[in-house]
Parts: structure tokens; C-alpha cells; sequence
């Protein structure tokens, strides 16, 4: 990844036709950091200059969001369901695994090769027994960095919104959406 420099920004911020202050006020800082910075004079935390492209990809209306990628319909099982059951749904929808919800909110999830290190003879046990931990959960509003540098790591992440999941997201809706 690389970052963009004090010209990057002004080039950018100019041809938006934005004041400082108007970037100053959508990235929440102050406009005489948005002049220092443009000069050269101060390198921002990385956090910040975050805050700033994040606001100059807004205004030029190219952020997606974890809502614009999410699939909303989430295939789930709840921890009390039957080992059996979470393997026949996941080869019924051709998953390799699911997230395992309680009352909409995110427990745990539920893998292949959870049930297979599991052992033999778990069918009848309650998922709550052979599950992982959950997937990492987002706001609707997190940015696709975001969720893709969750994906580096996890094999899907949850959208929650006041904690209740209202969608789900996976590599192949990050490939989809660059398609």
C-alpha cells in the first residue's frame, strides 16, 4: 500500500473542489492540521491520515461499504442444534462453514474441519461443543480495507448492527464486487 504524500492530498482535495476546512470538518480534525500536513510541515499518525483519504474517497463517492457487499440472507445454526444438522446444511448450501448465531447475535462458528478434529460419533452433540470462535463482526459502515483486512485472517466476517447480525460477508463477495 502505498501513502499518499502532502501533494497527493492538496491534488486531491483541490480537484474536489473542497476547502481544508470542508476536508478539515469530513475527516473530523482541525484545519490548520489539514494545511500543515498539505505543507509538509507534520507527519500525520497513520490513523489520521487515514481519517483524511477516507473523507476524499467519500466526496468522491467511491467508498463501498460492509453494506454494499454483505449478503443479508445469513445461513446459520444455533449452538443447541445438532452436530448433524450444521454438517447437513452446510452440505446442502455447499459451505465449508457457518456462523453459529444465538437470538441474532454472533457465538461461534462452525467449520468442516471443526467436526472432522471433533472425532467420531458427535452427530447427536450440540454445536456449542465442536464450535470455533465467531468471525469477526463489523458496522455496516466499516470500508472494504477494513473488511478485507479481516478476511486476511478469518474466512468470513458478520455485519451487526446494535448486535444483531443483519448480514455476512466472504472473499468471494469481496472478488464479486471487484468484478
Amino acid at each position: 500500500m502505498e501513502l499518499p504524500t502532502p501533494q497527493d492530498l492538496r491534488e486531491r482535495r483541490t480537484a474536489l473542489e473542497l476547502t481544508q476546512s470542508e476536508l478539515a470538518d469530513a475527516a473530523d480534525v482541525s484545519q490548520p492540521l489539514i494545511a500543515r500536513i498539505e505543507g509538509g510541515d507534520v507527519d500525520p499518525r497513520l490513523s489520521t491520515l487515514r481519517r483524511i483519504v477516507n473523507a476524499l474517497q467519500e466526496a468522491e463517492g467511491e467508498v463501498v461499504r460492509a453494506a454494499d457487499l454483505m449478503n443479508e440472507t445469513v445461513i446459520s445454526v444455533a449452538p443447541d442444534d445438532a452436530v448433524s444438522g450444521a454438517v447437513e446444511l452446510m452440505e446442502a448450501e455447499a459451505y465449508s462453514q457457518l456462523p453459529v448465531l444465538q437470538n441474532g447475535v454472533p457465538v461461534g462458528s462452525i467449520s468442516q474441519g471443526d467436526v472432522v478434529h471433533a472425532g467420531e460419533n458427535v452427530g447427536d452433540h450440540p454445536v456449542s461443543e465442536v464450535m470455533s470462535e465467531s468471525f469477526p463482526t463489523v458496522a455496516p459502515s466499516a470500508t472494504v480495507d477494513e473488511v478485507r483486512n479481516l478476511l486476511d485472517h478469518y474466512k468470513a466476517v458478520m455485519v451487526t448492527d446494535g448486535g444483531e447480525t443483519v448480514g455476512i460477508i466472504t472473499e468471494a463477495d469481496i472478488a464479486a464486487q471487484l468484478s
